[in-house]
């Protein structure tokens, strides 16, 4: 079997998996579970920005946090000024997407190093963070949208049908946006990194220098890249926004940075399917750790009852254990049985045959 046959398979399965997901979710689940669900598919979103723009453009970006964070805030400032949401759909998107781009002018046409550019977008995060958080007076505002501050900006309108304020999306009219934005994402990406702009970023990424040879500027494509991230995170942050009504300084902090890495090292960096895996595997874990806390009082019960202690121990068993991450993993183990079965000895007769002859 072909590598194009695996691909076109793995694309088919994911498509029929998604379409039963979305279809049959709502209808045997209860509300409480499609909600959680719901967050788990916007947060799959956002690992796909981190996906896209570390696993296959090679770019390692400690603050996709910040575009997060920005597509979620301007979500709820334009939508309590302005009171349709399709402007601020819009605006939640292209705001980050300016901001990266901006932020990606300077740092690639600046010849930054990896290394200084991971710490300059984690910087990029703190000063958000803290910028937002020490808006708590009642001066803080933009229009009829206040800031908050630390308290974070409550009651935000949901999203409505374009047009029509009246026909606003409910809980499950959620999950099935949240769903479908995930499978468009995911095959949109696809779709992407198939085309000739997607070959070149991922030979960037494996030779910078051989492609600049090769005559592309490998400045412009790393700026396109981390622009179409930054659009996908802050599309991801209007949704959040929207899920809980809510949004606060904590979504632009070092534990939101932190936790997307995670997902896109647990589940494997190179893949699309695998940040989804691991971002919704933790998220599920951690939901379950803080929903299921050991009674006691002794070190031992305490240190089970620490959500990020055992996360932190997922995290160091997958680095150290299955560097390459859960789904390229499985994939390795799949292909060496596959090629293990189809193996036939060199005389050309079945094994047991072989054995007698």
């Amino acid at each position: 079997m072909t590598d194009r046959t695996l691909n076109y398979l793995g694309l088919a399965l994911v498509g029929i998996v998604g379409a039963a997901f979305l279809v049959l979710t709502p209808r045997f689940a209860e509300l409480d579970v499609v909600l959680e669900l719901t967050i788990y598919m916007i947060m799959a979103i956002l690992a796909l920005s981190l996906a896209l723009i570390w696993g296959y453009g090679g770019i390692l970006c400690f603050g996709q946090a910040a575009f997060f964070g920005l597509g979620a805030y301007t979500y709820a400032i334009a939508m309590f000024n302005i009171g349709e949401s399709t402007m601020p759909l819009l605006l939640a998107i292209a705001l980050p997407a300016v901001f990266a781009a901006l932020l990606g002018y300077f740092m690639f046409y600046g010849r930054i190093s990896d290394v200084y550019l991971g710490v300059i977008t984690l910087t990029v995060t703190l000063i958000l963070f803290n910028s937002v958080n020490s808006t708590a007076g009642p001066e803080f505002r933009i229009g009829a949208a206040r800031l908050g501050g630390f308290n974070g900006i409550p009651g935000i309108p949901p999203l409505n049908i374009p047009g029509n304020k009246a026909w606003v999306v409910d809980l499950e009219g959620m999950f099935y946006l949240a769903t479908g934005a995930l499978l468009a994402t995911y095959f949109g990406l696809r779709w992407l990194l198939a085309s000739r702009f997607g070959r070149i970023i991922v030979g960037i990424r494996e030779n910078e220098r051989r492609a600049e040879l090769l005559g592309y500027d490998p400045r412009a494509y790393k700026l396109a890249t981390f622009t179409i991230g930054g659009a996908l995170a802050g599309f991801a942050g209007c949704l959040f926004a929207n899920w809980g009504a809510f949004v606060s300084p904590t979504i632009f902090g070092l534990a939101q940075s932190a936790q997307i890495i995670i997902w896109v090292i647990v589940g494997g960096r190179g893949t699309l399917v695998g940040p989804i895996v691991g971002c919704i595997g933790i998220q599920w874990l951690t939901t379950a750790l803080g929903a299921n806390q050991p009674s006691g009082s002794d070190w031992w019960t305490k240190l089970l009852a620490n959500a990020p202690f055992i996360l932190g121990i997922i995290l160091i068993a997958f680095v150290l254990l299955v560097p390459k991450g859960l789904v390229p993993t499985l994939g390795d183990w799949g292909q060496a049985l596959l090629r293990a079965r189809t193996r036939r000895p060199a005389t050309g007769l079945k094994p047991k045959q072989a054995e007698e002859g």
